[in-house]
């Protein structure tokens, strides 16, 4: 059988290949869609042994399916972790994560910079149970630190973050947070695997929204839990257990998008870093948001940690709120939507994507302005692209409520 093992292969090839081998059946190329819920067993003592976990196989669908498995294992070889476990979606990724290691009487400590269902998780729901979140300034190293070293079950980091592009010192941060012995949980949904891999740098998991890069069409829902097989294994429980599973037609529209993984990300790291040179000092641009531009807060440290900066970048426009209703609408190549990372260009203000969950107070206190538009770069020509944005900044200029 083809493929092999591809632990030692290139990002490239481990898109495309890895996790396969196993399941192609009857000379198939590609890994088929297992619907069935139940699987059969003539040999009851073989049967309990999958069901305990002794023997690899399938039992009932809401544990395990043979199409999820495969693509829990390209992220797992992608990531180069020990296990992998995925969900339903990326939030239920990351609440079954915090709900499964934090107990009352917890502190978990984060950035205020988090997306924003994450932010509502550590805000509205894990007080309820007792447990503290600390949530820092996300460039403040100094604070996080500190925070740590008061007392941690978990350091929860997000980089870059959504939908400001901020970045933290992933090994600076990691190293601090396991003095103390707390774990550490990055998601690198915006990086993605291939510009980015937290585990190298100790982190004990790594989460991703399945839904965004890595399946790249904006077809499928989808989550996954990567890191230490101990931990992974009692999440995998607890999403056993509570039922927030990957349905095996998603896993295959994600495995599918994964083949091209590594050509898209290509592709819009480097529209993003053209688009964000074009806006960074355009006259009705505020400010532009990219770890790729050198005037960057902590450009220094992505150049350290990623290998492109992403293809996700965001601008704060001049002129008020008013300037974002009219620029918007006159994009022609960009899907006014609530999604990134597809192979579609999208946009939208943080008001109705990323932090449609907060208060215009509360965006402003996580210095979200107004004005912002976050802008993931689809696989569109580059050229094209600029162009969209120069002439829909123009018409912008000429709306009658903008004139000056």
């Amino acid at each position: 059988m083809r493929g092999g093992k591809t632990e030692n292969t290139r990002l490239g090839t481990r898109s495309v290949w890895a996790g396969e081998d196993q399941y192609l059946l009857q000379g198939a190329t590609q890994v088929p869609v297992v619907h069935s819920v139940g699987y059969g067993y003539d040999d009851i003592d073989q049967w309990h042994e999958v069901a305990l976990g002794i023997r690899h196989g399938h039992i009932y669908g809401r544990n395990t399916n043979p199409t999820v498995h495969v693509f829990e294992e390209k992220v797992r070889l992608l990531e180069g972790a020990e296990a992998a476990t995925s969900f339903s979606t990326g939030m239920a990724a990351i609440s079954g994560t915090l709900f499964t290691l934090l107990r009352p009487g917890d502190r978990v400590v984060s950035l205020v910079d988090t997306y924003g269902g994450t932010n509502k998780i550590f805000s509205e729901f894990l007080p309820h149970f007792n447990i503290e979140p600390i949530l820092c300034p996300t460039t403040d190293h100094e604070a996080i630190i500190d925070a740590v070293e008061k007392g941690a079950k978990i350091l929860y980091l997000e980089t870059p973050t959504n939908p400001t592009l901020k970045i933290v010192d992933l090994k600076r941060l990691i190293e601090a947070a396991h003095r103390v012995g707390a774990l550490v949980i990055v998601d690198n949904t915006f990086a993605t695997p291939i510009n980015q891999q937290p585990l190298s740098f100790g982190a004990d998991l790594v989460i991703h929204s399945a839904t965004k890069f890595l399946g790249g069409h904006a077809d499928a829902l989808g989550g996954i839990v990567v890191g230490r097989a101990d931990l992974v294994e009692q999440i995998f429980h607890y999403r056993e257990i509570n039922g927030a599973t990957l349905d095996p037609m998603s896993a295959y529209l994600l495995l599918r998008g994964m083949k091209t993984l590594h050509l898209r990300v290509r592709q819009q790291c480097t529209s993003a870093m053209r688009i964000a040179q074009f806006l960074d000092g355009h006259p009705d641009v505020e400010t532009v948001y990219y770890p790729g531009l050198p005037g960057h807060e902590n450009h220094h440290i992505a150049v350290q940690q990623m290998v492109q900066f992403g293809g996700v970048l965001s601008f704060a426009l001049k002129g008020g709120f008013e300037s974002v209703r009219a620029f918007l609408p006159n994009l022609h190549y960009a899907h006014l939507a609530a999604n990134l990372g597809a192979v579609e260009t999208t946009a939208g203000p943080p008001r109705t994507t990323s932090h449609v969950e907060l208060t215009r107070e509360e965006r402003e206190r996580l210095g979200i302005p107004e004005t912002l538009i976050r802008y993931s770069v689809g696989i569109e020509d580059p050229e094209d692209l600029l162009q969209d944005l120069a002439q829909g900044l123009e018409q912008m200029a000429y709306e009658p409520d903008l004139r000056t």
